[in-house]
């Protein structure tokens, strides 16, 4: 027969009942198993040259293909012959948006390294961040150009897993601190662009963006040219004494202001260098945040936790392009029922101006 429970045992019952409910407000306890994430994290003090220091930038909806939003076309690859690095070439690609209308100036944003930045599956996959935030009118219209580092006829175009660093000038051409690779953007590419696009002259809708050395190349374009490119985004920038380019934030102190906006991004485990703080990546970014801060530059930065690479910048890629850009013109008219629609494919065809 069973013993009727005494009443220290109903008591003790009663209080292991209590402590067993969730706090109010707070989520009732889970299984040990459900509490794993869908990705193991690193260590607490992992290697900082493992890739694992990356392992939660991963792509959003913002950077992948959309169902109903028109898609634009690439057109190329195009060759552009230089001058100012005589015997070598440039490849580039021309990314139309289906909302393009020859009869319209349109906005330009010319990537660096363009063969990682159009790759796809890619760690930026940047035709998909304009089809999508053009569609939605969080950018104006534009023309995403998409360039390849310099290399002689015979040698191998880079790919997204060689950027050329061994096979084209890319370091020579990207790294430094000269106006030599804005010549090569603003005094043929440009010129070349303009003869099959309707692209605005205003230098307010001329932006560039790179990563790594391709970084400081958009840097340099615009700090050397200003008067033809104004809006700059970097990833993981090299901004140290590869070819000098350390010397940027003492430039931008001994300098009047430019009329440049900026956004910068790097990770705290890029290329840390205890010895020399001039071949420390991440030291400098700071740096020269600090001097265009200081000298009131149209400025926005973000220090994550990641190493040398694009998974980061990729990810915040498409809020990068909206700060850019964020004063294009809109209408407050409540019946602008055109203002209030997505934007849709112009009547024009892309392929009317573009080969």
């Amino acid at each position: 027969m069973k013993r009727p429970a005494s009443l220290l045992g109903l008591l003790l019952t009663a209080t292991i009942a209590a402590f067993a409910q969730p706090t109010p407000g707070q989520p009732a306890a889970t299984p040990p198993a459900a509490t794993q994430p869908a990705t193991t994290p690193p260590a607490s003090r992992p290697d900082p040259r493992n890739p694992a220091m990356d392992v939660y930038y991963e792509l959003g909806r913002d950077s992948q293909p959309a169902g109903g939003v028109p898609k634009g076309k690439f057109f190329g690859p195009k060759t552009l012959p230089s001058t100012v690095f005589p015997g070598y070439q440039h490849t580039y690609f021309v990314y139309v948006p289906a909302q393009y209308d020859p009869a319209r100036p349109v906005a330009v944003m010319v990537f660096n390294d363009g063969q990682a930045m159009m790759a796809e599956p890619g760690q930026v996959q940047g035709h998909n961040v304009l089809d999508n935030l053009i569609y939605r009118r969080e950018i104006p219209v534009m023309l995403g150009v998409f360039i390849n580092p310099a290399r002689l006829p015979e040698q191998p175009e880079p790919i997204p897993s060689n950027w050329g660093d061994q096979t084209t000038l890319r370091r020579d051409e990207y790294n430094p601190p000269t106006d030599k690779y804005a010549r090569v953007i603003v005094d043929e590419l440009m010129p070349a662009l303009k003869a099959e696009y309707n692209i605005s002259p205003d230098p307010n809708l001329h932006g560039i963006m790179g990563s790594s050395s391709g970084g400081c190349a958009a840097f340099a374009v615009a700090w050397f040219r200003p008067d033809d490119f104004r809006k700059v985004i970097s990833f993981v920038g090299s901004f140290t004494d590869i070819r000098g380019e350390h010397i940027y934030p003492e430039l931008v102190a001994a300098s009047e202001r430019k009329p440049l906006r900026i956004f910068l991004q790097d990770g705290r485990n890029d290329n840390r260098n205890r010895t020399d703080p001039k071949r420390d990546w991440f030291l400098q970014n700071v740096r020269l945040a600090e001097a265009l801060t200081k000298k009131g530059y149209d400025l926005n930065y973000t220090w994550g936790i990641g190493n040398h690479g694009q998974k980061q910048g990729g990810v915040i890629f498409p809020e990068m392009m909206r700060w850019l850009w964020r004063d294009h013109p809109v209408s407050t008219d409540p019946n602008d029922m055109v203002e209030r629609s997505f934007r849709g494919p112009a009547e024009a065809s892309p392929t009317a101006a573009g080969k």
